[in-house]
């Protein structure tokens, strides 16, 4: 039996393992049941035939980087590893087990119901990224099965907290755990016929404009922070105006250039009150930084424009406070990796692989930005990310198996 037949005859198997997977609500914040799930993943790698750890992140870590309210909740990170003789390549497997929290009415009830109709599994997680961690475990116990040794080594890690940023998941892992990839595949970002290559970075700020409070019957006696702020705001297109000048454009032919979001998060200072005019005015910034970009320089640039667009505009003072940033990530398709996997994709598929990038970004960067090494993005994926009635297809699931048991038996690096 090939690898491929034994995907087939056991496509059952995937639908019990993600159903099991799914049922088990990760939810991130505050992070509930890491415990648990990485229990079971780790269980399905050593069952699989890989040598395996589960590392709790140190509490000191984990205090000084979570909220308060969560330092209840411990994070894990599980690590599989697969030494095949002769091989002189590695290639690493990540994915995150952690969900977005849910609302709405679902079609079958409970959101993480994992049921199964006509030919979709329905739950959270199942699209982002669940599915993608059974797909990888059936292509393992297919190579296990079968007798079928991988062209390379083989690493697979299941990463924590890409909900919320990562930091104790993909960013603790290439920081401190013990895996030397020549190769990285994050299973998520690409799916059908498209591989992802790259994409875009963040950079998050929230600018907080100070005004002077006063009676709202006299005005005159104040600063209002909040006319300050939509000065500022306004000033802000011509920022914009200089973005779309700059471009970069996909293997794929799109032509992107960096985005600004204004105000994804307001508000007023303590204090507010309809008569009372407002000491404290803050909005968030969303810049996305495209591939040629470098965050360091898009965070100088921006920091410096709201400067001067402040000092232009009277009794405007604010202060500019870092959230967080995600480095973009890019891969030359010319890769032979690259090739290998688009070999792959068009043989399972019948339909050529195209390469493309990601508007949003993803835990690619800590390998092609940190680690310096190819990476690419490509899972089953599925519809309804975030949302209500999230699903994944059980063909889509399938497909993927049979894609990384292909690449792993067909390409030695």
């Amino acid at each position: 039996m090939s690898p491929f037949d034994y995907i087939d005859a056991h496509s059952d198997d995937l639908i019990e393992l993600l159903q099991r997977s799914v049922r088990i609500p990760t939810v991130n914040p505050p992070g509930d049941h890491y415990d648990e799930i990485t229990n079971l993943l780790a269980a399905e790698l050593t069952s699989a035939g890989l040598k395996t750890r589960r590392f709790p992140v140190p509490r000191a870590l984990l205090k000084q980087t979570l909220p308060a309210d969560q330092h209840g909740y411990p994070r894990y990170n599980v690590l599989g590893k697969l030494a095949v003789r002769g091989a002189k390549k590695t290639v690493h497997f990540n994915a995150h087990y952690d969900v977005v929290p849910v609302s709405g009415d679902w079609k079958h009830g409970s959101p993480f119901s994992g049921a199964v109709d006509a030919g979709w599994i329905y739950g959270r997680g199942t699209a982002d990224m669940k599915g993608s961690h059974a797909a990888l475990l059936l292509a393992l116990r297919a190579l296990k099965a079968t007798g079928t040794a991988p062209k390379m080594n083989v690493e697979v890690s299941f990463t924590a907290d890409e909900e919320t940023d990562s930091e104790l998941g993909a960013g603790w892992l290439v920081k401190h755990a013990p895996i030397r990839p020549d190769y990285a595949i994050v299973m998520e970002g690409g799916e059908g016929n498209g591989i992802c290559c790259g994409h875009n970075g963040v950079v998050w700020l929230n600018v907080t404009v100070h005004g002077k409070a006063a009676h709202g019957s006299r005005p005159d006696q104040g600063i209002n922070a909040l006319e300050k702020m939509s000065a500022l705001v306004r000033s802000l297109d011509a920022y914009k105006r200089v973005l779309t000048k700059r471009t970069f454009t996909s293997p794929d032919g799109v032509v992107k250039t960096p985005t600004i979001n204004v105000g994804g998060m307001f508000a007023s200072g303590p204090g507010g009150k309809i008569n009372t005019v407002p000491a404290l005015a803050s909005f968030s910034i969303d810049r996305r930084v495209l591939p040629v970009e470098s965050v360091a320089a898009v965070e100088r640039e921006l920091r410096a424009f709201l400067r001067d667009a402040a000092k232009a505009i009277p009794q405007c003072r604010i202060t500019v406070e870092k959230v967080s940033h995600n480095h973009p990530s890019f891969t030359s398709p010319d890769d032979p990796f690259f090739t290998a996997m688009a070999e792959c994709v068009t043989q399972v598929r019948k339909q050529k692989g195209v390469f493309r990038t990601s508007y949003g970004f993803n835990d690619m960067h800590f390998f092609s930005h940190h680690l310096k090494i190819p990476t690419l993005g490509y899972g089953p994926g599925g519809d309804n990310c975030h949302a209500v009635d999230e699903r994944a297809s059980v063909r889509e699931l399938v497909a993927s198996a049979k894609i990384y048991a292909r690449l792993l038996t067909t390409f030695a690096g």
